[in-house]
């Protein structure tokens, strides 16, 4: 299939499938006239890769996980998980500091509103004790 059969079937850009292949993430024939051509099995690859880039890995990450997938042995299986664990741990630090950013958010709401609420409330006419 082309290119744009394959950007079609897997619902990603021809750009993003460029990419790809520049990155070596994905390969390509060629024809005579130089025109790319996959096989069905880039259609299930592509979706593995997209589902990668959905858990937040970069382009390079991926790159030295698909070793694992392409030529499976004890070796790059572990070498696959111990990048995986590392890919975790930098992502629980990035949902650490975002939980973070989202409470000191909440703190700055809840003193605007406070302080909103003091503006509409005239001085002398709060609540009585």
């Amino acid at each position: 299939m082309r290119i744009g059969e394959l950007a079609a079937r897997t619902e990603v850009s021809v750009r993003s499938l460029r990419y790809y292949e520049e990155q070596g993430l994905l390969t390509s024939s060629r024809s005579a006239s130089g025109q790319r051509h996959y096989t069905d099995a880039e259609v299930e690859r592509v979706r593995f890769i997209q589902r990668l880039y959905t858990a937040g890995l970069s382009s390079r990450t991926i790159s030295e996980l698909l070793p694992c997938v392409d030529a499976p042995s004890e070796g790059n299986s572990d070498a696959a998980l111990d990048r995986m664990a590392q890919e975790r741990d930098r992502l629980s630090g990035y949902i650490d500091e975002l939980v973070r950013t989202r409470d000191a958010l909440d703190g700055l709401m809840a003193t605007a509103r406070a302080h909103r609420e003091s503006l509409r409330t005239p001085a002398g006419t709060g609540p009585k004790y």
